[in-house]
């Protein structure tokens, strides 16, 4: 590439540094001897069950395209176990998109909400790819800090005096990647009634939210007035060791799915089809 004269890669790229998360897991993979506590993985291989319907799933010759919205019969089963959990109703043939993981998910939000400039906030510490997405949406990445006496939640206090008039996403994860912390009921109301205030988009990441032991979790898209403007992602990867398989969803109202399903189809078309049956 020493012949070219202009610059190859676009700014966006430029602006995001690689994980570094990915690179000391990269590492760690060379030295077995160590234990990685790095990497949000189960240390227990998928359930045989889970593994044997994806192997019934290709020796069937399951294996070609699936819809763009996923397999219609786990969309049904997805708004069944959203409606049982939550009591939320979400529509399987136009409110629910099955994803290649939830990192998908929180790309496709980006792109389909954010233009460029929009700011999005996000407490810190967060999920490295968060950043990452906003800017690849030409977006703009605020960050607001979270503290060890309130056990690393976010705080709706924290969350206001950043919203501005280019404030047009509160994106967060509950619980939290990295630190585990779990949004408490008054702060996930507070966020809710600021959303409302501001006119904002939440994109909920609510992947680990299996592993909430100490009370039942609370969806902040299940909060009065919240439905319409939540951007619910949640997948396998946690709650049943797939993470290997990259199966998630997202439910969200019609008018945004539809949105987001444009840059899926062209962009992944589908996600695998023994991964679903599996799921």
């Amino acid at each position: 590439m020493d012949t070219l004269r202009r610059e190859v890669l676009s700014q966006r790229v430029r602006q995001v540094k690689p994980s570094g998360i990915r690179k000391f897991f990269d590492i760690i993979n060379t030295m077995p001897d160590v234990i990685s506590l790095g990497v949000g993985e189960p240390d227990f291989v998928t359930p045989g069950h889970i593994r044997q319907a994806g192997i019934r799933s290709i020796e069937l010759g399951h294996t070609r395209y699936t819809s763009n919205y996923g397999m219609l019969e786990l969309r049904e089963e997805l708004a069944a176990m959203l409606h049982r959990r939550y009591g939320l109703t979400y529509d399987p043939k136009s409110e629910l998109l099955v994803t290649v993981g939830v990192s998908e998910g929180v790309d496709l939000a980006m792109r389909t909400i954010i233009d460029p400039g929009d700011e999005v906030i996000s407490p810190d510490p967060g999920y490295v790819a968060y950043e990452a997405d906003v800017i690849f949406a030409g977006g703009v990445p605020v960050t607001v800090p979270t503290y060890a006496k309130y056990e690393f939640a976010v705080r709706a206090s924290e969350i206001a005096p950043a919203i501005t008039p280019r404030t047009k996403m509160i994106l967060i994860g509950n619980p939290n990647n990295p630190t585990g912390a779990v949004i408490p009921q008054a702060e996930l109301e507070g966020i809710a009634k600021l959303a409302i205030e501001h006119d904002l988009i939440v994109a909920i990441d609510e992947v680990y939210s299996r592993l909430v032991y100490d009370h039942e979790h609370r969806s902040i898209a299940s909060l009065p007035g919240m439905r319409e403007r939540t951007i619910l992602l949640d997948g396998f990867s946690k709650a049943y060791a797939m993470t290997g398989w990259r199966i998630g969803y997202v439910a969200a109202p019609a008018p945004i799915l539809e949105a987001m399903l444009k840059i899926h189809q062209y962009a992944i078309m589908c996600a695998g089809t023994a991964p679903q049956e599996a799921a």
